[in-house]
């Protein structure tokens, strides 16, 4: 994977038509408060993507994947223009759905069904259309 500047990295794990999301805290400071989330969020330090990606997923759920289980994509950066933002897709197993532990971010998370995200009105729209370029 090239390392080009990056803003931060997201993660779509699907199991059966569901995928992982994650419900932002209600905090005014934050972009798009109180919204569904996909796991993931900024780089720290000179992080490769994959690594930032599984690094949040860690510190968000508690789940540790090895990044032979991932493949990414890059878009343009919703916040830093100039700038992308990764994707990384790859699958869930109900094992590992059971061991999600809700960290010290986000209200909540639930396995969401796919079409379901697409047309939540609290979902962040620029993912929903990354998740829709990717199907």
């Amino acid at each position: 994977m090239p390392q080009r500047p990056f803003h931060g990295a997201k993660l779509l794990l699907m199991n059966h038509g569901r995928m992982l999301t994650l419900l932002r805290d209600d905090l005014a400071h934050i972009p798009f408060p109180a919204h569904w989330d996909l796991p993931g969020g900024g780089r720290e330090g000179d992080e490769l993507p994959v690594t930032c990606a599984l690094r949040e997923l860690s510190e968000e759920l508690g789940l540790h994947f090895p990044s032979t289980r991932v493949q990414g994509r890059a878009f343009p950066s919703h916040q830093d223009p100039g700038m992308v933002s990764w994707l990384f897709t790859g699958m869930i197993s109900k094992a590992e759905i059971a061991r999600i532990r809700l960290g010290d971010e986000g209200q909540e998370w639930r396995m969401m069904a796919v079409a379901d995200y697409l047309c939540h009105p609290r979902a962040i729209p620029h993912f929903q259309g990354w998740i829709r370029a990717l199907l």
